[in-house]
């Protein structure tokens, strides 16, 4: 099963088609067309081929006015060595490559600098001449986006900085231009990037943008309220728990993931006081009076 690390690096790329192509170019310095439009497209492979093949993620860079193909991107995401990838990809390439009828590339994103290696490895294909050498986005060709206002042109690099480098000493700098753009982004994108960034950061840099979030600086948001209000539910809803615990009850299952889901800040409070004094930890559900 996809991580949620794999899954937040393929929406980044679903989510901004034409960051494939800014990669290939920017970070790698490999020539791209010049074209009006970037789309994703179906990353379904099983055309010709038996088995289930899907890549992450089909780019499409399209000119002119009747939008014909002029690249193909295969984004492929890639957290750990896998022995059949080298066998897919070439498929892949192929497959876009005929199903376009354009040149295609192939990009492999990873945030792990001993993975990025072991992608860049040549893939000989057993024909004469034809050997595919991945295009590998490591940690070390990701740009390091601490400027404000070009995370608001392009929230989805400031969000792969920090999956490449939040550890590293600028990842608090990356976190608080990725504040500066949170603001400019829908609910479901704002929620996801969020997670992902707050997440990669060090300890130190995660303390300091989430007290500048509750402090009231400049880039405070709805996103960054909606944050705090986030961390005070979830820590409510643990200190039921510790209580229940530090009391020696039993927790049962679905009493644990009750107390795990509640949003209700109001109702968390009342379940903490009923936590000090009920014999049974079933009790806590039972009503909500206080």
């Amino acid at each position: 099963m996809p991580s949620v690390t794999h899954e937040a690096l393929v929406e980044l790329f679903k989510n901004r088609p034409r960051l494939a192509a800014e990669m290939l170019q920017d970070a790698l310095g490999q020539p791209v067309p010049a074209f009006t439009d970037a789309r994703v497209v179906s990353s379904d492979l099983t055309e010709v081929i038996p088995s289930d093949r899907r890549a992450d993620v089909i780019v499409v860079l399209l000119v002119g006015e009747r939008q014909q193909p002029a690249m193909a991107i295969v984004v492929e995401v890639q957290l750990r060595a896998d022995p059949d990838k080298p066998y897919a990809w070439p498929v892949y390439v192929a497959q876009m490559r005929a199903r376009h009828r354009c040149p295609t590339r192939l990009l492999v994103v990873t945030i792990d600098a001993e993975i990025a290696r072991w992608c860049s490895r040549p893939i000989d294909t057993g024909h004469p001449g034809w050997i595919l050498t991945p295009l590998v986005l490591g940690p070390e060709g990701v740009p390091i986006v601490t400027d404000a206002e070009q995370a608001k042109a392009a929230p989805e690099v400031v969000v792969l900085s920090a999956m490449a480098h939040g550890q590293e000493e600028a990842g608090e700098a990356i976190g608080a231009a990725f504040l500066a753009a949170a603001a400019g982004l829908d609910q479901e994108r704002r929620d996801l990037y969020a997670d992902v960034v707050l997440s990669s950061l060090n300890e130190a840099a995660r303390r300091t943008l989430e007290a500048m979030m509750k402090s009231g600086y400049e880039y405070q948001s709805e996103f960054a309220r909606s944050y705090v209000a986030k961390g005070e539910i979830k820590a409510k809803a643990h200190d039921v728990l510790v209580v229940l615990e530090a009391r020696g009850l039993e927790i049962p299952a679905e009493v644990r993931e009750r107390v795990l889901a509640n949003a209700d800040l109001a109702e968390l409070d009342r379940w903490l006081r009923r936590a000090a004094v009920v014999s049974d930890a079933r009790e806590l559900l039972a009503t909500n009076g206080s």
